[in-house]
């Protein structure tokens, strides 16, 4: 007699269920479809109220990014809107890679996620929002693969174009709490920096670049498995008609600053990454790109310049991604921003980890030093 039911056929769930035995699980993530990617996760667990689970989701020495499972306490909720984390341990030696996580629930549900979930439901709930305040237009720029809309946000009266991307990789949910956290400053008409930035600036805001992704439970692809983020230098409409959709407008309206916005799944820390290597690069513009750096590694303690990723050498940069190809193509100031799965290593916050609730302040941190940068 199994003491639990688990389940993960909705808006971007994500697991399949090995075994059951009493209060312990076995489980193991699927692939993206036509796809090898596999690191994101999302179920939800029915049991009686006090059940101390076991779960065990195992084969993660094949995920995508097996270094994102040392150091890692999986999110969990019992209301879907506060998650917090759960006591979770990684043995590569177990079942091909096993992640354990425990947890008692208070209810008799709890849902298990890799991140905090933004469901579809979220993500019209928050375009339809920003739509409707003072000042936004909403443009449907095309539609996705399975159907859906493509959407863009667009406010600002300035001649600084200022583009604002996010989950090109869909599990990276992370990016569309930023978003979140970014909407509510700028269409605040009461908040300083949103009424300066909005003189300034014309924002172009693509909350969610994958929504087929998201909705299927996907890691890192769309549709028919491609990678969104390598196909910024020939986007089709049969692969990447997300990315063809984007990338015809930023055409239309030119783009002076970007930020591509990410989450990275073994490094404990918040970074960018620049374009360092392509072909057009100026002492000019790589240091209106570290000015900017410098600027929100000052503003808040939860950036840091320490970790990150290696520079690509002169000449090397790879144009199919976003970041690179908007520099080369427009000479814009442009990054990614990659936030962490894990807690960060020089402020940890022991209960939620790095949270929904910090990524939407470190948007407003974001948007803050772009106005200072603006203005140096």
């Amino acid at each position: 007699m199994n003491d639990i039911a688990i389940d993960a056929n909705f808006d971007s769930g994500n697991i399949e269920v090995l075994s059951v035995d009493g209060n312990t699980a076995t489980l193991a993530i699927r692939k993206d479809h036509m796809s090898e990617f596999a690191q994101w996760f999302h179920f939800r667990v029915t049991c009686a109220a006090g059940t101390e689970l076991e779960l065990k989701i195992t084969g993660l020495n094949q995920s995508a990014y097996p270094g994102g499972w040392p150091s890692y306490d999986a999110c969990v909720s019992e209301d879907r809107e506060y998650w917090a984390r759960a006591a979770s341990s990684f043995d590569k030696d177990e079942a091909d890679g096993t992640l354990t996580i425990r947890y008692t629930p208070a209810s008799n549900i709890a849902f298990f996620a890799y991140f905090a979930p933004y469901s579809m439901e979220r993500h019209h709930d928050l375009v339809a929002e920003a739509a409707a305040s003072e000042g936004v237009d909403l443009l449907r720029l095309g539609t996705t693969l399975d159907g859906q809309p493509v959407d863009c946000l667009e406010l600002g009266d300035g001649e600084t174009q200022v583009w604002i991307t996010a989950r090109q990789h869909p599990g990276e949910t992370q990016a569309e709490w930023w978003i979140e956290g970014a909407l509510e400053c700028l269409t605040d008409t009461t908040d300083p920096v949103a009424r300066a930035l909005r003189a300034r600036c014309r924002f172009h805001i693509v909350p969610n670049c994958n929504p087929d992704g998201s909705r299927r439970g996907h890691l890192r692809t769309n549709a028919v498995g491609t990678n969104l983020n390598r196909e910024w230098d020939n986007p089709s409409a049969d692969k990447s008609p997300e990315v063809l959709a984007i990338l015809s407008h930023m055409d239309t309206t030119g783009c002076d600053f970007a930020i591509d916005v990410h989450g990275d799944e073994a490094i404990p820390a918040v970074f960018l990454a620049g374009f360092d290597g392509i072909p057009s690069w100026t002492e000019e513009l790589g240091a209106s790109y570290d000015r900017y750096q410098a600027i929100l590694d000052r503003r808040t303690p939860d950036f840091q310049t320490k970790l990150g990723y290696p520079k690509a050498a002169k000449g090397k940069a790879n144009l199919s991604m976003c970041t690179n190809q908007l520099a080369e193509r427009f000479g814009a100031t442009a990054m990614t921003l990659e936030m962490p799965y894990k807690d960060l290593a020089d402020a940890p916050e022991p209960e939620q980890g790095w949270s929904p609730e910090r990524c939407k302040l470190l948007a407003r941190d974001c948007l803050a030093a772009l106005l200072e940068w603006l203005d140096s």
